[in-house]
């Protein structure tokens, strides 16, 4: 059973690599400043080391902070597995939604069906910083739009001044990279806590070696699945140019970042698509087209209350088939 789980986190991890390519690097393929294999290449070592050197607090929140009591090992199978298969629906269906909405609530339907207790309180809280990352990330996406368009204009009279209209704007295509590069690692220490704090609440690995190992399957997938949710960010939701999607990317990972060292893991998408409806209404410009967020909102509320559902059902079948859950 150890070894099925082991496997499952492993497959969860490189789904959850695979579906975030798009929240990590899809502005800056978006708007040409790297191509889609470079992306993926830049992103995928950064994922692994954000999972290895910074994602010990939320690995303990997962692995210990949503259940009274700790799930049996043939529970946290029917987690991953519950989780593992939704992600990966969402994946080729190619909608961008929340793997941590949809592990938290997986856990708590298994507790459920198996009669184990569910901190709710613990949820809660987590619910609430769900709610609050993608308000926070549209005010400050907002400030700092302002901020930039603010001093490249001074930069752009300055260099007007001395006969050189491109200088003022050379730093942008490297700048949104980099924070590009920012988030992948950001993603790293905020989810692979997902696949692979059931490993660490087992006793199979510590968080470190648990980040490292669910780390590289984060990287395995962004390298091997990534394209197609890289490319439904780039070119069928950002409508952004290279000022605003810089502002947007960094605040993303700044926002999500800082949950995660406090173990508060959240969405990349979620803060993504906060900052950039920030940085739009900064401009006065609609950044996300109406249709395909209607779609990717519809799948953060289907998400969760599928992973409640299919898990209270699975554990209750397992139950009933003599499986030792708790």
């Amino acid at each position: 059973m150890d070894a099925v789980l082991v496997l499952l986190a492993l497959g969860f991890a490189w789904s959850m690599g695979a579906h975030y390519t798009g929240a990590c690097m899809g502005m800056p393929r978006a708007l040409g400043a790297i191509g889609t294999g470079a992306a993926l290449v830049v992103m995928a070592p950064l994922a692994w080391l954000g999972a290895t050197l910074a994602s010990h607090a939320v690995e303990h929140t997962v692995a210990h902070g949503l259940t009274t009591s700790t799930l049996g090992t043939g529970a946290e199978v029917l987690v991953l597995a519950v989780a593992f298969g939704l992600t990966t629906a969402y994946n080729r269906l190619r909608i961008p939604t929340s793997t941590i909405q949809i592990l938290v609530s997986s856990v708590a339907g298994t507790a459920l069906g198996a009669g184990v207790g569910v901190r709710w309180a613990s949820i809660g809280e987590l619910a609430t910083v769900w709610v609050l990352a993608p308000v926070v990330a549209a005010g400050v996406g907002f400030t700092l739009t302002r901020s930039l368009d603010r001093a490249a204009a001074w930069r752009h009279r300055g260099h007007l001044a001395a006969g050189d209209r491109a200088a003022p704007f050379r730093w942008l295509g490297p700048g949104l990279v980099g924070v590009g590069a920012a988030a992948s690692f950001t993603m790293g220490s905020n989810d692979v806590a997902n696949a692979t704090g059931s490993l660490v609440a087992a006793h199979l690995f510590s968080p470190r070696v648990a980040g490292a190992v669910g780390g590289a399957g984060l990287a395995l997938g962004v390298l091997t699945a990534g394209r197609p949710l890289l490319h439904r960010v780039a070119f069928d939701i950002v409508h952004l140019d290279r000022s605003m999607a810089t502002a947007a990317q960094a605040v993303q990972a700044s926002v999500v970042l800082l949950a995660a060292s406090l173990g508060f893991f959240t969405s990349m998408n979620q803060a993504l698509v906060g900052a950039m409806a920030g940085a739009g209404l900064a401009r006065g410009v609609h950044t996300v087209e109406r249709k395909t967020l209607v779609g990717i909102l519809r799948g953060w509320v289907l998400g969760p209350a599928a992973g409640l559902a299919a898990g209270f059902v699975v554990a209750r079948l397992a139950a009933l088939a003599g499986v030792h859950l708790a």
